[in-house]
């Protein structure tokens, strides 16, 4: 249930938003038209997308750091294929990223849930291996736009009024995470599993069960955006993506998701991501080194676990103060 302190945290963080646009839309007007609007989006799409299943991790008190390595072995899969197999349809690789990426989730799962290890040093642990396969299966080979078939570059290009699918799709399983979340028994239990594992077992709910299913789906949409990465940057190799795991786990920071697990909104998550897209696309516009980004971003993220502390804290105070009384 979102609280009212999630509420301020994000009406306060879409207002920041909404300013820097205008900001730097003074500087820089060229931002502010509806091209570069939905160029921002666009670029942001894949960002949403990952946010979006790492919320289900972290809901749960877990953590997914192979994100990144599961995008890049998934993308280096499909387009292998698209090679091998150009008359492929696009909306195929797009199914079958995803199908590779739920089992790679899924290794992930079984490994915190069955084996037991914890889930930031499971996925510590895959992170490489991931990254490892893609070597083995390329010696380090890239595979480039000139080989992958038109069809496998051109769906995700494909608009509906003026909009790109990579922008549809983060819209669409924004609000299937949402329904999730708000309106399915999975998204109670994932509550339930992250902010009282205890209390939760005594309800019949298995908290390292619903781990797996969290990492699970985490991995089902990262093996999506391994197909809508390297279709976007036309290329596919070792290192894609490396390092972006941590901008997956700063957005859901900033975004309020709770890294102590049971606290966190769809709405917060995908905002959290739009502030990091905005100021990716912002600094370049306004003459910054991008270089920059990663400081504002650490900044950020500081202030926001220390906001997020503080909630948490006054939320406990005032959830027991009531018991106390009586």
């Amino acid at each position: 249930m979102m609280t009212a302190n999630l509420r301020r945290r994000e009406a306060a963080l879409a207002g920041i938003i909404v300013l820097m646009i205008f900001l730097i839309g003074l500087r820089a007007p060229i931002f502010l038209t509806p091209g570069s609007l939905r160029e921002v989006l666009s670029d942001t799409s894949i960002l949403i997308i990952l946010v979006l299943g790492q919320m289900l991790v972290i809901l749960t008190r877990g953590i997914d750091l192979s994100v990144a390595s599961n995008l890049a072995l998934t993308g280096m899969l499909v387009a292998l294929l698209s090679t091998a197999a150009p008359w492929v349809p696009g909306v195929i690789f797009l199914v079958l990223a995803a199908a590779i990426g739920l089992a790679l989730g899924a290794i992930n799962g079984l490994l915190v849930w069955r084996v037991g290890i914890p889930p930031i040093v499971a996925t510590l642990g895959t992170l490489s291996i991931y990254r490892g396969i893609i070597f083995l299966l390329t010696n380090g080979e890239w595979v480039n736009s000139n080989e992958m078939s038109p069809s496998f570059l051109g769906f995700p290009r494909l608009t509906l009024f003026g909009i790109d699918m990579f922008s549809w799709l983060a819209v669409l399983i924004a609000l299937g995470v949402w329904f999730l979340l708000a309106h399915t028994r999975l998204g109670r239990n994932f509550y339930a599993a992250g902010g009282n594992p205890r209390a939760a077992v005594y309800t019949g709910i298995d908290p390292s069960r619903e781990q797996f299913r969290a990492f699970c789906l985490s991995g089902m949409l990262a093996g999506l955006c391994g197909y809508l990465w390297v279709s976007r940057y036309a290329v596919a190799y070792v290192d894609t993506a490396a390092g972006f795991e941590l901008q997956v786990i700063a957005a859901c920071v900033i975004g309020g998701v709770s890294i102590a697990g049971g606290i966190g909104t769809v709405l917060g998550a995908v905002l959290g991501a739009l502030f990091l897209g905005v100021v990716k696309n912002a600094l370049p516009a306004v003459g910054i080194s991008p270089f920059w980004q990663m400081g504002i971003s650490g900044v950020v993220i500081v202030v926001a676990v220390i906001l997020n502390a503080r909630g948490e804290r006054r939320e406990g105070r005032r959830i027991l103060r009531p018991a106390t009384a009586g």
